[in-house]
């Protein structure tokens, strides 16, 4: 009888080996995390309601219009008009379909994670390449201004003025890794010919919304439906993971992990001439992008341009809780989450990298006038007006929240009864 060589055997008992330490490390971290809600039920129960307050006040109604009106846009062929006038300048730059464009600009203004959501719906349309999905959703996913200017500007550090450096900082940063991966995936688009760019045509891209909008045979009302259902969907799975990470996160701090972790950080910082005391913001920051930027400002021992790199690396980073968010919309195509783990670290490091570059131009040779609004030159928004808007969402958006949520109960009822 012809025997299998025992390297074979171990090849194969090796790579049996690997699933079973995979999942008996898994259980074993899910087991501790149980235990310690038990044993923290108060700790657990304060966190989860700090995390259900920011979804409820913030997070929701601020990204439910912008869901909404974009998966309307989509079904009325909007975004393939915008993709024929984009193609000429997203196809060089950042080898991706001009679609791309529609998919950044929203990102950009309703903030995490409406890029990866996007993304993944013209990934299932078949408007996007794995590869090009990979690309595109690596730099469309950022934080929106009203969150940099106000929440953490205004609201974290105190300083109006603040938020033009961090705001360039990490929009510049996006830009930078969207060139930079435009170069990720060459070797598995060799058998793709090469596409002659052409200057952008209003009536070409009139003709491509039209064919489009013929493809499309919902009434308006049904799409207005499922545009209402798929949004306020995704924006239950984003709470639940707001709530499981501040969760998380504050069990980490009562078992001291958070703590252990930050003695290895604070050597790391050293390096880079960062003060040690940075160390638990910056392990906060990792999981929860808020907690850290919040607990980042409160640093009192450490210069302000030292705050800001911190700052700029967490929200670039956007933490694992936002990460894991855009993981679960990834899940639906077959666009891989590694490629866009690695765009975040080093969209960290290269926001950190512009805010000390960008730090004497664009603060210390700003001039302080005293008023907020007044910092901001290039918008009026951007001063006592935004933060006045951002107190209205605190009062008005559960509202806002309890409204819609009403909505959307009654629409998969309505659905339910008629199945």
């Amino acid at each position: 009888m012809h025997k299998v060589p025992s390297r074979f055997l171990i090849k194969e008992e090796q790579a049996l080996l690997l699933p079973k330490l995979k999942s008996i490390t898994l259980a074993l971290l899910i087991t501790i995390m149980a235990i310690a809600l038990v044993v923290f039920p108060q700790e657990s129960f304060d966190a989860s309601k700090n995390g259900l307050h920011m979804w409820w006040q913030i997070v929701f109604p601020s990204l439910l219009p912008f869901l909404i009106i974009s998966e309307l846009l989509i079904c009325f062929g909007v975004v393939s008009f915008l993709g024929v006038i984009f193609e000429p300048l997203m196809r060089p730059f950042f080898r991706v379909p001009g679609v791309g464009g529609f998919v950044w600009a929203m990102g950009l203004a309703s903030g995490f994670p409406a890029g990866a959501k996007f993304t993944a719906r013209l990934r299932l349309e078949k408007q996007l390449t794995r590869i090009e999905g990979e690309r595109l959703v690596s730099f469309t996913n950022s934080s929106n201004p009203l969150f940099i200017f106000v929440a953490v500007s205004v609201g974290f550090f105190q300083n109006p003025k603040l938020g033009i450096l961090l705001a360039a900082a990490h929009y510049g940063g996006n830009m930078i890794v969207g060139f930079i991966m435009r170069f990720y995936g060459q070797k598995e688009e060799q058998a793709i010919p090469n596409r002659t760019i052409k200057l952008p045509s209003v009536k070409a891209a009139l003709k491509q919304m039209h064919r489009t909008r013929l493809k499309e045979t919902r009434p308006f009302g049904k799409m207005l439906g499922d545009s209402v259902t798929s949004s306020i969907h995704t924006l239950l799975m984003i709470g639940g993971f707001i709530i499981l990470f501040s969760v998380i996160n504050q069990l980490l701090s009562q078992m001291n992990v958070t703590a252990l972790l930050a003695k290895a950080v604070a050597g790391c910082l050293q390096v880079f001439s960062l003060s040690p005391s940075f160390s638990i913001p910056f392990i906060s920051g990792l999981f929860e992008m808020t907690l850290g930027a919040k607990m980042t400002s409160s640093i009192s021992n450490a210069d302000l341009l030292q705050q800001a790199m911190i700052a700029s690396f967490i929200l670039a980073f956007s933490g694992l809780s936002v990460q894991a968010q855009v993981a679960s919309i990834l899940a639906e195509t077959d666009i891989r989450f590694a490629p866009f783990f690695f765009a975040r670290v080093l969209h960290g490091f290269i926001a950190a990298i512009l805010a000390y570059l960008l730090w004497n131009s664009l603060y210390v040779e700003i001039p302080d006038y005293g008023h907020a609004a007044l910092a901001f030159p290039v918008s009026q928004i951007i001063g006592d007006e935004a933060t006045t808007l951002y107190e209205q969402m605190l009062h008005l958006g559960p509202l806002f929240t309890i409204i819609s949520l009403s909505v959307y109960t009654c629409i998969i009822a309505k659905r339910i009864i008629r199945f």
